[in-house]
C-alpha cells in the first residue's frame, strides 16, 4: 500500500480531538485503507456537494469578475510532497483563492466577521477551510490565501421548484464573502504530524486485518 498522504480539502480531520485515538478520525481513516485495498472510492452525495459541483466553474468565473482579479484560469495542476496532496482553485502571483458556494443565503456568511478566534485558532466550522488554506499555501510557496463563499443560483436538477434560488439581481457586495488567511507553520507542522500519526494507526490496520 502506497504512503498515505492527507488530502488538503480534508485536511482538518488530522486536528480532531484525540488525534488518531478520535473515533472520527480512525472511522476517516479505515475507510481510506478500504478505498486503496478495494480500489474503489466511497461516495458521498447531497443537495449541497452536489450544487458546489455543478456550479464550481461559474463560481469561480463570478468570484474573479466580483473581486476584479486579473485575467487568470482555474487552476487544474494538482501540487503534493511527502504529506499532502491537493489542487487550489486559483493561484495568483502572490496569494491562493478557494471558492466555496453557500447552499443559499441563510447558509451564505455575510455577517461573519473573522474565521478565526481571539486566540489565533479557526473556529471549529471553519477549521477545514482554513487547514485547507494552509496546505494549498505550503504547498505552492504561498504566504497569503482567501477563503471566498459565493452565492449562486440554484441549478436545475440539484433542488425540488421550492428550493430553488436566483440571486441573479442581487448586488455583488451581497453576493461574495472573503475572509483573509495568513500562513501559519504551526498549522503545518501539527498537520504533518497528524500525517505521520494517521500512517502508524494504518500500519496497525494492515497488520491487524
Amino acid at each position: 500500500m502506497e504512503k498515505y498522504k492527507q488530502r488538503a480539502s480534508q485536511a482538518g480531520i488530522l486536528l480532531a480531538n484525540g488525534g488518531v485515538r478520535s473515533k472520527t478520525l480512525q472511522t476517516y481513516l479505515q475507510e481510506k485503507v478500504k478505498e486503496q485495498i478495494y480500489g474503489v472510492e466511497k461516495s458521498f452525495s447531497s443537495k449541497y456537494t452536489q450544487k458546489g459541483i455543478e456550479v464550481e466553474d461559474k463560481a469561480i468565473d463570478y468570484a474573479i469578475k466580483a473581486l476584479n482579479l486579473p485575467f487568470v484560469m482555474k487552476n487544474e495542476k494538482p501540487f503534493e510532497d511527502e504529506f499532502f496532496t491537493g489542487t487550489p482553485d486559483i493561484i495568483l502571483d502572490d496569494e491562493i483563492l478557494d471558492i466555496k458556494s453557500s447552499w443559499d443565503c441563510f447558509t451564505f456568511p455575510l455577517f461573519v466577521d473573522s474565521i478565526m478566534k481571539k486566540e489565533g485558532e479557526p473556529y471549529s466550522e471553519y477549521r477545514n477551510y482554513y487547514c485547507q488554506l494552509q496546505v494549498y499555501m505550503y504547498l505552492t510557496g504561498k504566504r497569503k490565501a482567501r477563503l471566498c463563499y459565493v452565492l449562486m443560483n440554484t441549478p436545475d436538477g440539484v433542488a425540488d421548484w421550492e428550493e430553488k434560488h436566483d440571486y441573479s439581481n442581487i448586488e455583488d457586495k451581497y453576493r461574495i464573502k472573503t475572509f483573509n488567511v495568513e500562513y501559519n507553520p504551526d498549522c503545518i507542522m501539527k498537520l504533518q504530524e497528524g500525517v505521520k500519526d494517521a500512517r502508524k494507526y494504518i500500519n496497525q490496520l494492515l497488520t491487524a486485518a
